[in-house]
């Protein structure tokens, strides 16, 4: 192999990770190394880490394969006791370079993962780039202080931490100036951003600063938010700012009262329908998405019934539905479980019920003009982050204005403008 191969488990922060990793490993000369990211969301989620890792050994028997991520932060002899692996690190060592320089050399440690909840700096790791042409991911926040009975993240990634606002804005501005025009502020809980730095730092203030010290931005986008924790000043700059873009993802999990206390999560059915109110008095062109967990345990069918109504009731377009999976280490898994094939049909039934408000949402665009950014030949997304496709369009990374003809369910259909 001529470069490092990385492969990346799980979510959005794990890959822009994967790339601070992809330069440190090619610094440090790493040139056979095979490094995989993993995710410890679900027991699921570590038992495909170890499969991909077996497989991989397979095809590639001369490689030095590197196990991080998540997963190997939270249960690092597991992997350590494959033979197929040859480094475990953690995930604070795997974005320091030095940790990929020693590597490169024979003295280097097999293990090296010290203790996440010890880690207090700031992610001071900073790339040119992750994501499309168009679109970059900026890393704002990293670890999560909250301990939501079925999450063993917190676990994996440590405190809340945040990245001070001048760096974030730096690597925005030097993005934009290499011709990005649209900047997702990611992390594992962005709504805490700001709790660990001085002064009143939080996530509305961090956007304020960016649109005002990067006039040149035309769109900033939001990851998924904790929408409890919104603060003031956040909710004056979806007010205010036309560019920050409509489209907002939640962290709701349930829509019934029992179950959100037993995930100990810190809102109500109550809280979540307010806030999708609020906001929709704030910007009535926004749309929200969301994350439900079906299935969870003790769930009955009624309290299913409550997360399944909450899509109508909150205006949800987008849905991220997750099947419980019980977590070794969290105490979910020790709570009273919902049969397997139970949990399977409430995930359908809530993606059928997602895949249609998805549909009346898109029919309700039919004949609108849009503004449109191109990711790749001919598809683009809307601001409200609906997929479009435009058949010869421009070249990714312009914005144009077209009119929606239709939609195909899963995206809209349309033709540029002038």
């Amino acid at each position: 192999m001529a470069d490092p191969l990385i492969i990346t488990l799980g979510c959005r922060l794990n890959a822009y990770e994967s790339e601070v990793m992809r330069k440190n490993a090619t610094d440090a000369r790493l040139d056979d190394a095979i490094i995989v990211n993993t995710c410890a969301v679900t027991g699921e989620a570590v038992r495909q880490a170890t499969q991909t890792i077996r497989k991989l050994r397979r095809e590639h028997p001369e490689a030095r394969i590197i196990v991080t991520g998540c997963a190997a932060q939270v249960e690092p002899q597991r992997f350590a006791g494959l033979a197929e692996v040859d480094y475990v690190i953690g995930n604070a060592e795997k974005v320091r370079p030095e940790t990929f320089i020693g590597l490169s050399t024979a003295s280097s440690a097999r293990v090296q993962v010290d203790d996440i909840m010890g880690v207090r700096e700031t992610a001071g790791h900073l790339i040119d780039g992750f994501g499309s042409r168009a679109r970059a991911y900026v890393q704002v926040q990293n670890g999560c202080d909250h301990r939501c009975t079925f999450c063993i993240i917190p676990f994996g990634r440590g405190p809340s931490r945040s990245v001070p606002a001048g760096e974030v804005v730096a690597q925005i501005r030097r993005l934009v100036e290499g011709g990005c025009r649209e900047i997702v502020l990611s992390g594992v809980d962005i709504t805490a951003y700001g709790e660990d730095l001085p002064g009143a730092a939080s996530l509305g203030s961090l956007v304020r600063q960016i649109l005002k010290c990067v006039p040149e931005l035309e769109r900033l986008r939001l990851s998924s938010i904790d929408q409890v924790e919104a603060d003031a000043e956040l909710m004056r700059a979806i007010a205010e700012e036309e560019r920050l873009m409509p489209h907002l993802h939640l962290s709701m999990q349930s829509g019934d009262d029992m179950v959100l206390k037993r995930m100990k999560r810190r809102h109500s059915r109550a809280d979540a329908q307010r806030f999708c109110q609020d906001v929709r008095q704030l910007r009535p062109d926004v749309v929200f998405g969301a994350d439900l967990i079906a299935g969870f345990p003790t769930e009955t069918d009624e309290m299913f019934a409550n997360t399944l109504n909450l899509i109508d009731a909150c205006g949800l377009t987008y849905l991220h539905v997750f099947p419980f999976s019980p977590r070794q280490g969290t105490p979910a898994a020790r709570m009273p479980q919902v049969a397997r094939p139970v949990v399977k049909e409430r995930a359908a039934n809530l993606r059928r019920k997602g895949a249609d408000a998805l549909a009346r949402f898109l029919a309700g665009q039919a004949g609108s003009e849009v503004e449109v950014m191109l990711e790749r030949d001919g598809v683009g997304r809307t601001r409200q982050f609906a997929e479009i496709r435009l058949p010869g369009a421009g070249t990714p990374g312009a914005l144009l204005r077209a009119r929606v003809s239709g939609h195909d369910g899963h995206r809209l259909s349309g033709e540029v403008l002038g």
